[in-house]
């Protein structure tokens, strides 16, 4: 496959539903304009990476998209050596093929990779906006439409997980939190396809819970969490059982913790 046939397979062929809940489409618009890189901090599931698939297809740019973990490391970004029969050959990573092509290269929860991933980035993140390739010899200039995004969750990361200075001063940031009980909504009927009466009530268990952080749960419930009820209530399991499955047990498994959402659930829908 040729390049540029691989590159149509990272663009998005339908537009991803996005609700904006501030200035986060023009703060966005403005650091790609500039050529700027991007942070986005938020909590789990209060929607950073569909809003990176919004902006991606608004701005008519391919998505390539690295879901971080310990084991990440520069070279699952940048690339190796591959053996191909006989020959060796070099095969680009992610973050290559996005500086080559001009591509949108989001890194999902940085901090979860190795610290040497971190590295590797911060000669784009500047004005010299080029990726050395140690193991070739060669850098790389990006290309002018290419953008890296970065995200991560501050209130869940550990001290030894935390963004460094070094690279948080290179970012352009963006806050993200879940949004206002009316705009949830709306997003809840649009994605689970309930009615406005059954989103309401996910949505005040959402508020509800979200009060529990810190006092027993190390995090609040997502928007993500409210629709995957939804659609499970939508498709006929019922309410309690969608909320019990998709919000006490995804949440904890600790029983008594447990037994209080399960109580905060049925106050709602009784």
């Amino acid at each position: 496959m040729n390049p540029q046939s691989m590159m149509e397979s990272f663009y998005l062929k339908e537009e991803p539903y996005y609700q904006a809940v501030a200035e986060e489409i023009p703060l966005f618009k403005a650091a790609h304009d500039s050529k700027r890189p991007v942070l986005l901090k938020g909590p789990t599931g209060c929607g950073k990476s569909r809003f990176v698939a919004h902006m991606a297809y608004q701005l008519k740019k391919p998505l390539i998209t690295v879901a971080c973990h310990e084991d990440l490391t520069a070279s699952d970004l940048v690339g190796r050596y591959l053996l191909q029969g006989d020959e060796t050959v070099w095969s680009d990573g992610p973050l290559a093929l996005a500086v080559k092509h001009g591509a949108i290269c989001y890194l999902d929860e940085v901090v979860e990779a190795r610290k040497d991933t971190t590295v590797v980035i911060h000669p784009l993140t500047d004005d010299r906006r080029i990726l050395p390739i140690e193991k070739k010899g060669e850098v790389i200039h990006a290309s002018d439409d290419f953008m890296i995004v970065i995200s991560y969750n501050p209130g869940y990361q550990s001290l030894l997980k935390d963004l460094k200075q070094s690279t948080r001063q290179r970012f352009i940031a963006i806050n993200f939190d879940y949004p206002s009980p009316a705009i949830e909504v709306g997003i809840v009927v649009r994605e689970s396809g309930v009615d406005q009466e059954t989103a309401e009530r996910l949505v005040s268990i959402g508020q509800k819970i979200r009060n529990l952080k810190n006092h027993g749960l190390e995090e609040g419930i997502s928007t993500r969490l409210l629709i995957y009820a939804g659609q499970l209530i939508g498709k006929g399991v019922p309410i309690h059982l969608a909320c019990q499955a998709t919000i006490a047990d995804a949440l904890t498994d600790d029983a008594e913790m447990r037994r209080s959402l399960t109580e905060i659930i049925q106050s709602f829908f009784e």
